[in-house]
């Protein structure tokens, strides 16, 4: 475009700028992380009002969530291959820029299905973006402040989500669903006209064949697996359509460990797996993400189903938890920058357990002081997780294979994400059916999907316990 300033060399921009490039390269990078996590966070708030609008119930309208979910993990798979074909800055903005038209395409959807499909594409874009974050504070930073780094982009990412209920809840009530939409699209703005001029020119391109037999199992194993889950109320976990989607699920994933083992150029390196620190991290990354997404959708819903809340004020409600994330993160990063990022990865997730105890133990009956002390404690567990279980997961991870291995956390958080959805959806809906849609009944049947999720950080919190590096560093 002759009216764009031409791209500059890495060299260029670091002789412009000097040691703050790296700094302003986390900022660009922050802010298309930011939307893609907005686009992912912000919609739980309109789940009622999408019901409402086209006259579904709340099962019909998760598939607006849960289909966004499963396009952004199954979008990550490719990942690798397109940063070494087409380079960081192409990828980058191609991918800013689809979510941006994409989240346009959804404002404008005159039905559900086109919503749906708007969310998809959505999807598809905040997936190519959310495995590059991690990247950039690993091959731009130097050891002794990647904590910092990752605080300080963290810290970015969740103030986006933290605001975005209340802000969320304030648009849908003046302006409708479509609102929600748009909340990333100035942020697609910003990170792409600074990302136009901050990111360098791609190297040469990195020739290879593109694993499509990989992506391809690891695909229909995620579709097939999140599609199992999403539909286990109505055909039951021993029903045979159920029991022939698990075997699939099982046959796909036993021939990609095959073909892995057996490619020259496979999606994922199963080697990646021998240090025991990443495979650990991996499995506590799936839990993460499980929570913080299960936990991001049941609570607003929890606070306007159950409790009666209006969508303004379950945001508002929910906005302390939201800064005390965002403000907790930082320090975590400083933190594991001095300790170990495992202990702290364990003391979070302790806090995000105890916080989902105790609201199962209050269930309705909980004041709106507790809500937001509970809250903010989940919350600040979570912030202590974020960059600490980063650098435990790839400090030890070989820089050739960096950009497979930041793929496979983010793939895994986000697998547990949108099966954590699907299954404290399904789950409450269930446990509706055994106690009733009415209080007392309804506050059992939300507790019950609150004791779900702590249940669930408390194995997190076993297998963390061995977290740790072979080798000498292993003692942390």
């Amino acid at each position: 475009m002759p009216f764009l300033p031409p791209p500059l060399s890495r060299d260029e921009l670091l002789a412009r700028h000097g040691e703050r490039y790296k700094w302003y390269a986390l900022i660009v990078v922050g802010l298309g992380t930011m939307a893609a996590v907005l686009a992912t966070t912000s919609f739980s708030v309109a789940v009622p009002a999408l019901g409402q609008a086209f006259g579904i119930g709340q099962e019909r309208v998760q598939w607006a969530i849960t289909g966004f979910m499963a396009a952004l993990t199954v979008a990550m798979l490719p990942t690798p291959w397109l940063l070494d074909r087409l380079g960081f800055r192409r990828l980058f903005l191609g991918a800013i820029a689809m979510l941006a038209l994409t989240s346009i395409a959804g404002a404008l959807a005159t039905g559900f299905v086109w919503v749906v499909v708007a969310r998809v594409l959505q999807g598809v874009a905040a997936g190519l973006l959310q495995p590059l974050s991690s990247m950039v504070v690993m091959r731009l930073f130097p050891a002794h402040s990647q904590g910092r780094a990752s605080g300080l982009l963290g810290f970015g990412i969740v103030l986006a989500p933290a605001v975005a209920p209340t802000l969320g809840g304030v648009l849908l009530d003046r302006f409708g669903w479509q609102a929600i939409f748009l909340l990333s699209v100035p942020f697609c703005v910003v990170a792409g006209g600074l990302g136009w001029v901050l990111l360098p020119r791609a190297a040469e391109p990195v020739r290879r064949r593109f694993d499509w037999y990989g992506v391809g199992l690891l695909g229909v194993a995620t579709l097939v697996l999140i599609e199992c889950v999403a539909s286990l109320r109505h055909s039951g976990l021993l029903a045979p359509w159920t029991l022939a989607q698990f075997a699939l699920v099982a046959v796909a994933c036993g021939l990609f460990v095959r073909h892995a083992r057996r490619a020259a150029a496979p999606i994922v390196h199963l080697g990646l797996f021998a240090e025991r620190s990443f495979a650990m991290g991996t499995l506590v990354c799936f839990a993460y993400g499980f929570g913080l997404y299960a936990s991001t959708y049941v609570i607003p819903v929890f606070l306007q189903s159950a409790l009666g809340y209006p969508a303004t004020d379950a945001g508002l409600a929910l906005l302390p938890s939201g800064v005390a994330l965002a403000v907790s993160i930082p320090l975590a990063g400083l933190l594991s920058d001095r300790y170990s990022p495992r202990l702290i990865t364990i003391a979070g997730l302790l806090l995000f357990c105890a916080s989902f105890l105790l609201l199962a133990w209050r269930g309705g009956g909980l004041s709106h002081a507790e809500l937001i002390g509970f809250t903010v404690m989940g919350r600040i567990g979570l912030g202590l997780i974020i960059p600490a279980l980063t650098l435990a997961m790839l400090r030890h991870t070989r820089a050739e294979l960096l950009g497979q291995s930041s793929m496979v956390g983010s793939y895994t958080r986000q697998l547990g994400g949108v099966l954590g959805i699907a299954v404290v959806a399904v789950f409450v809906a269930w446990r509706e059916t055994v106690h009733g849609q009415v209080p007392p009944g309804l506050f059992e049947a939300y507790s019950e999907s609150f004791e779900l999720l702590a249940a669930t950080f408390i194995v997190a919190t076993l297998v963390a316990v061995r977290m740790k590096p072979r080798g000498p560093s292993g003692t942390r």
